[in-house]
């Protein structure tokens, strides 16, 4: 049972000794969903000339970014140095990516951006803050795009999602640095109202907003844009 208060106080013990193993869990737990969630992000996507993604994490969607707009500038920002180290050495090889070490809900570049994106953050976030501090950094006509887990609707979806986070919680055991994740992960999914939160911040503040359900409602995508 997750017994923090503040969801971001997961954080650390979520990310802490975790960044090697990272995108093999991601992928894998994920049953390679993650990789068409991100696609779906990269979707949103045209002729963008500079893109902050928050909590790049290790650079899995940074590098798809970079590769979907090579001619545009992709910066990745990350509170965790192990993983936003990790980025780094991942992509080296790719110029027009540069990273941050900064707190999403402190963010403070002193520059705009035609997207931000941001895949497995929101959860962890005060929405009003965070889309505060999105609006100030994204240009007219820009794009918000924010990607999480949700929990599913659907009574037969949520009887095999809550098996397999059981599951999980077992696998934990022999995960040793994932098994905290595994213990409060679900609870933090089932308690979070982020999709409805954000979709009403970015009202508030004049966006326009559209929401994808993906995977059986296991999922979704925000894309808010700045029309003033």
């Amino acid at each position: 049972m997750m017994i923090k208060e503040n969801p971001k106080d997961l954080v650390p013990t979520f990310f802490t000794n975790t960044s090697n193993s990272y995108d093999d869990i991601v992928h894998w737990t994920t049953f390679g969903k993650d990789s068409l969630w991100k696609h779906k992000i990269l979707e949103q996507l045209s002729d963008q000339e500079t893109v902050l993604d928050l909590a790049c994490g290790t650079g899995i969607l940074t590098k798809q970014l970079a590769e979907k707009l090579p001619q545009a500038k992709i910066t990745g920002v990350d509170i965790t140095k192990t993983y936003l180290e990790k980025a780094k050495k991942k992509l080296i090889s790719y110029p027009n990516i540069s990273f941050v070490n900064q707190d999403a809900e402190k963010l403070n570049l002193e520059k705009k951006f035609d997207c931000i994106t941001t895949s497995y953050l929101p959860k962890y976030c005060t929405a009003k803050i965070l889309i505060k501090n999105c609006i100030e950094h994204l240009n007219v006509d820009g794009k918000i795009i924010l990607h999480d887990f949700t929990y599913p609707k659907n009574f037969f979806v949520q009887k095999m999602w809550n098996l397999y986070f059981k599951l999980l919680y077992f696998l934990g055991f022999f995960i040793p640095n994932w098994k905290n994740v595994f213990v409060d992960l679900p609870s933090l999914i089932r308690a979070t109202n982020w999709v409805k939160e954000y979709e009403e911040t970015m009202r508030d503040y004049g966006m326009t907003v559209h929401r994808q359900d993906l995977t059986w409602g296991t999922s979704a995508i925000i894309v808010g844009t700045k029309t003033a």
